[in-house]
């Protein structure tokens, strides 16, 4: 079975701004995530973590009016240039949930879902 038929969730295009950090509250990094899902996010980074590893993440969406906070678990590791990390959300608030939500689907009625 190919990867996007084991995707539980339809992925939209998203270039936004993620601020993460993994171990301390000093330690943030921020790069661009590619994609978004209800079930997670994409973000192109050199720096990978392992598979499994806990990460923190906060970005902004609809034009900075609200913050999305999210634990996310690394599992997925893409090599390369376009290298980077699939991060699974473990926890979201749900208004952080419902704000997703109509992202996902406003962008799913606009643009053509990403192919692999």
């Amino acid at each position: 079975m190919g990867e996007r038929e084991r995707r539980q969730f339809p992925r939209v295009p998203l270039n936004v701004l993620v601020q993460y950090r993994f171990d301390t509250f000093d330690d943030f990094t921020a790069e661009y995530a590619e994609d978004l899902s209800m079930g997670g996010i994409f973000i192109r980074t050199d720096d990978v973590r392992p598979i499994g590893t806990h990460i923190y993440l906060q970005f902004t969406l609809q034009a900075g009016r609200r913050l999305v906070e999210a634990l996310g678990r690394i599992i997925r590791l893409v090599p390369g240039d376009d290298g980077g990390m699939g991060i699974e959300f473990v926890n979201l608030d749900d208004d952080s949930r419902a704000l997703l939500a109509r992202i996902v689907t406003d962008r799913e009625a606009s643009t053509d879902l990403v192919e692999d």
